[in-house]
């Protein structure tokens, strides 16, 4: 007799959620509830363009004193953060506004952080050293890509440790997200490959995480491995992104595929907010830092590799994977968990993810350097759902590096 262990699951949200073209004209509504001077964390690019005026003009309309950060860098380098917040420590900053792809979201919610309780912004690396509730975060992104806009995850690119460095707390969710997919429609078609290529990662990783029993919860972390929820989140996001993110990299100007590649981070965002991510995030953090390189492309190179180190632990959600992908199931369940596999690898060649490290600039005597590195990311390492060690993730690093995608049965 077959004993079932009951589901079990764990949602973790912004307190509002607005989804929809057009729906950015609610920023000010709500900014607004949240105090009168507000901080918006953005780039020059997105800050000279129309649509950021009228998000801007929409705030002051609602009479909120708006404070702009437009010096926002690509991967969020610790300089950034420090400047933002040396520049705005004293403004009386109410609630903090991020506008932006995954560099904006996540310095709005370092800013947030370090305005609440100080800096350095290095004493909160990790899970939980957040000491308690920051300042008021909305998230309006503008990519389809990260999820940040629903995680409890900061990332930046710490110089002096060459590597990236995570903060992962509850209290770094914000509490507004606002996704306008128009915002994306601007969006070359390199961006919305990387982006989209974090969204599959996000989505793939999570729903062939750990499972941990719900003592987990109990235990205080953060991320608690794969569940029921976010489970079902993987799914929705999978079949969405099998379909619409093909089209969006090939026909830019096709706004149903540029809203559910949206909707589809945004599953993402939940999916991982309490599985976590794992192998392909743990290695991309040193690689980002070498190569400086997008860290959706990054993380897109390594996954191939990754999800072939994991299948013998993963066996039946890889078979659903290609169940999701609308695969005819043939053969044995290997068999069919590498057909998951092979399609999520078409998905990434056909947005032109390249199939090596070596063609990001990695060299070949750095490989060590990054499988060593990659085992720092403590919380990543225990969440993959088979173990890691040094000699794991060099060979997974090595197999990346050569391209070599042979069958792993």
């Amino acid at each position: 007799m077959t004993i079932t262990a009951p589901a079990f699951g764990v949602q973790r949200s912004p307190r509002t959620v607005v989804f929809g073209a057009g729906q950015r004209t609610l920023l000010g509504h709500h900014a607004a509830e949240y105090g009168s001077s507000a901080l918006i964390c953005t780039d020059e690019r997105l800050a000279a363009s129309p649509e950021f005026a009228a998000l801007r003009a929409d705030l002051e309309d609602h009479g909120l004193n708006v404070h702009v950060w437009q010096d926002t860098a690509p991967e969020l380098p610790m300089s950034d953060i420090d400047a933002c917040f040396d520049a705005m420590e004293y403004a009386g900053i109410d609630v903090v506004i991020g506008i932006g792809g995954g560099s904006c979201l996540d310095l709005a919610k370092a800013v947030a952080l370090m305005l609440t309780h100080g800096g350095p912004i290095d004493r909160y690396y990790g899970e939980n050293a957040v000491p308690g509730p920051v300042l008021p975060i909305i998230a309006v992104p503008t990519t389809g890509g990260t999820g940040s806009e629903v995680t409890p995850v900061c990332v930046l690119s710490d110089s002096r440790r060459e590597l990236k460095a995570g903060i992962s707390s509850p209290y770094l969710i914000p509490t507004v997200a606002i996704c306008d997919p128009e915002l994306t429609y601007s969006c070359p078609p390199s961006l919305t490959a990387s982006a989209g290529a974090d969204a599959v990662s996000h989505l793939v990783e999570s729903f062939t995480a750990i499972q941990r029993p719900p003592s987990a919860v109990a235990e205080g972390r953060v991320f608690i491995g794969k569940n029921v929820i976010s489970d079902s989140y993987a799914r929705w996001g999978l079949g969405l992104l099998a379909k619409a993110l093909p089209i969006a990299f090939e026909q830019p100007d096709d706004q149903q595929a540029r809203s559910e590649v949206m909707l589809a981070a945004n599953a993402g965002g939940y999916a991982l907010g309490v599985a976590g991510t794992a192998a392909a995030h743990a290695l991309q953090y040193p690689l980002g830092a070498l190569t400086h390189t997008p860290h959706g492309v990054g993380v897109g190179v390594l996954l191939p590799y990754v999800m072939r180190y994991n299948v013998p632990a993963r066996i039946d959600e890889f078979a659903e994977i290609a169940r999701i992908f609308d695969l005819p199931l043939v053969g044995n369940p290997q068999q069919q968990a590498l057909a998951g596999i092979e399609a999520v690898d078409a998905l990434l060649d056909r947005i032109g993810i390249p199939p090596t490290l070596k063609e990001l600039g990695l060299t070949e005597d750095q490989l060590e350097y990054v499988a060593q590195q990659g085992l720092q990311s403590a919380r990543l390492i225990d969440n993959n759902p088979r173990p890691l060690d040094a000699d794991a993730l060099l060979e997974i690093t090595r197999a990346a590096y050569a391209g070599d995608r042979t069958d792993p049965f």
